[in-house]
């Protein structure tokens, strides 16, 4: 696996792996699977400890990605974003292979194919070694979407699945789903965290909070 160590947001299907450098983590962002999901591989610079958001498919290119040598990053844990199948079509091998311990929201687990060894709910924290994690709850794109929160002095670093994406919020199937989604968005998100917070979607490249906030009215009037 080649990892690239100039992050811009952008991978591509079977393509390299890209990494981002931070004072206390490293994320390393990777396509893969039919649907070119995002898997994001997220390492503790002191401890080595690891915690992956999303295990979607192809585990032997997740597996290169944390690497099989000796220095390898221990993966402690496995968080699911949410119950679509397109997110968690290596949750099993992976979490296996590595001893990890899984993670979802009650709402969205009965459909994954490993029960969760955590439930985790709005406002509860994950960790990364000696990192955290918080888990922002946004309802609509399924029951128990969730997002991941990282605060870096620099900047927050928000993975939001596939709840927020540059251009709008994740799909929905009525008009009250649509509605509850980006009303959480909206209050969960925006309202909570600065225009420099850079965020990291299920699919495609990542943008920030300021490059999409103008357009929250326009999202709200066209329904999608």
């Amino acid at each position: 696996m080649n990892v690239v160590d100039e992050y811009t947001g952008h991978v591509e299907p079977g393509g390299d792996a890209t990494r981002r450098t931070l004072d206390a983590l490293t994320i390393s962002k990777l396509s893969v699977g039919p649907m070119d999901n995002n898997a994001y591989l997220l390492v503790c610079r002191a401890t080595n400890e690891a915690l992956l958001i999303d295990a979607a498919s192809d585990s032997e290119r997740i597996s290169d990605l944390i690497g099989h040598g000796p220095d390898r990053p221990a993966l402690r844990t496995v968080v699911t974003t949410h119950q679509h199948p397109d997110h968690w079509q290596a949750l099993g091998a992976v979490a296996g292979a590595n001893g990890s311990y899984t993670a979802a929201h009650p709402a969205d687990a009965d459909p994954l194919p490993v029960p969760p060894d955590h439930l985790v709910e709005h406002g509860d924290t994950l960790s990364v070694g000696d990192c955290t994690l918080e888990v922002i709850h946004l309802r609509g794109h399924t029951p128990g979407s969730i997002a991941l929160l990282y605060r870096d002095k620099e900047r927050p670093h928000l993975f939001t699945g596939d709840s927020l994406f540059p251009g709008g919020v994740g799909k929905t199937n009525s008009a009250e789903d649509f509605t509850s989604l980006l009303d959480d968005v909206e209050q969960r998100v925006f309202a909570q965290l600065p225009d420099e917070t850079w965020f990291y979607p299920g699919h495609g490249d990542d943008s920030t909070l300021g490059e999409q906030r103008p357009h929250l009215a326009e999202w709200r009037e066209r329904g999608w």
